[in-house]
């Protein structure tokens, strides 16, 4: 049974990525329920109003998360303690992620790699704060990081 799933209708992100994906999350969170994800792409001026308005922001910035689920992190998660976050699939909604395209073709130009290397990143690090997961030490960075780079490893995607 599948247990990760990424709700995603935009071809910005083609169906075999999202099932890469989806496939490489599969088993990397213990749940007793299939678990997905909204992603959306926007342009820089949305990302800046949602920043704006939802983080009290006014830039524009490559990936927002808007986790569903509180105190997740590192914990088996069970489908019965989250009864009003499971969709009319079945599956528990962790969160939603909005990735601005424009910054991550920027940011992919700026640290030269692929842009699809770049919009994996983004993805799985919207992910990881779904999951309960930050960086506001170094050792939450370094920890996010660890399990950033090992999706992404799965996925053949590395740093070089």
């Amino acid at each position: 049974m599948q247990s990760f799933f990424i709700y995603c209708e935009d071809e910005e992100f083609p169906f075999e990525c999202v099932e890469a994906l989806e496939g490489a999350m599969d088993g990397f969170i213990k749940t007793d329920v299939p678990l997905a994800v909204e992603l959306v792409f926007v342009d820089g001026e949305e990302i800046r109003r949602l920043n704006r308005e939802t983080r009290d922001t006014d830039k524009v910035t490559d990936v927002l998360s808007y986790p569903a689920l509180d105190g997740i992190k590192g914990q088996a998660v069970k489908g019965e303690e989250h009864p009003y976050e499971i969709d009319e699939e079945g599956n528990l909604l962790i969160g939603s992620i909005v990735i601005c395209c424009e910054r991550a073709r920027e940011q992919a130009e700026e640290y030269g790699h692929s842009y699809e290397r770049e919009l994996h990143y983004l993805i799985v690090h919207g992910i990881m704060h779904c999951l309960g997961y930050d960086h506001m030490t170094d050792e939450d960075k370094a920890e996010m990081r660890e399990k950033e780079e090992f999706i992404l490893g799965k996925l053949g995607i590395v740093r070089n």
